[in-house]
């Protein structure tokens, strides 16, 4: 099956990553969900892309199971179909030291991030199962923290890592239904969430500096790579990052 009879969903796509990976997709010729919970930003995504009936716009909150079932069930009515998830969607809770956290900023972060990413793999899994031809690719967003950890970022990184154990338990229980599960790991990709990056950020000695960024359409093109490899080839797991970030070493 090429490309241009494939269909996405991009959850998180008003902006950002989910943006700049559901635009690819639309260029490498896929029919898009985009999924988020602004409507006016998808439809600017949307318009974005020129891409007409080849792209949908799907206001969803990733937390709610009945929002997801929408959001599948609608694509599913448009395009028949679903290939590729991209479960991009999250949320962060920067900056809280441990012992201020609160419980609900921290079962904010986990309903989208993990749950979320639940939600819409099950989703997913489920109608690639069933569909003729049989199987898809889930690929979930990790980020660098789902290896180590920033400053006072307990509930994200504590999600990231649980993302990993998910993205291995898809692809193993996948196998025998075609599904592959892939998860992508990226470091400092510059949009207006990460910018504060590139003006200063608290390190693991707690001084403040300023980072290196990379291109979010780098993440973009990875994405869309991924995506397209043929079923029976699978990118387990990729870091993409800006190569001068402090990540690799002591700092």
């Amino acid at each position: 099956m090429s490309e241009s009879n494939k269909v996405a969903i991009v959850t998180g796509s008003g902006s950002g990553i989910g943006k700049a990976a559901a635009l690819a997709l639309l260029k490498a010729g896929y029919c898009v969900a985009l999924a988020g919970r602004r409507a006016d930003m998808l439809e600017q995504t949307a318009a974005e892309s020129g891409a007409g009936a080849r792209v949908l716009a799907l206001p969803t909150d990733v937390s709610k199971p009945a929002s997801v079932d929408a959001l599948f069930a609608k694509t599913r009515e448009a395009y028949g179909r679903i290939d590729v998830l991209f479960n991009n969607a999250g949320a962060n809770a920067p900056g809280i030291l441990f012992e201020d956290l609160t419980y609900e900023k921290w079962q904010s972060v986990v309903d989208v991030n993990l749950t979320g990413m639940f939600l819409c793999a099950q989703a997913a899994y489920r109608m690639m199962k069933e569909q003729n031809p049989r199987g898809g690719r889930i690929i979930n967003n990790g980020s660098i923290s789902a290896h180590a950890p920033r400053p006072d970022s307990a509930p994200y990184t504590a999600t990231k890592h649980a993302v990993t154990g998910l993205t291995k338990s898809i692809s193993l229980d996948g196998r025998k239904y075609d599904i592959a599960c892939s998860q992508i790991d990226i470091g400092n990709a510059l949009t207006e969430l990460a910018k504060r990056m590139s003006t200063g950020v608290k390190q693991a000695d707690g001084t403040v500096r300023v980072e290196a960024m990379m291109d979010v359409k780098q993440v973009a093109d990875a994405v869309a790579y991924m995506a397209g490899l043929p079923l029976d080839v699978n990118v387990q797991f990729m870091t993409i990052m800006a190569s001068k970030m402090p990540f690799v070493g002591r700092g």
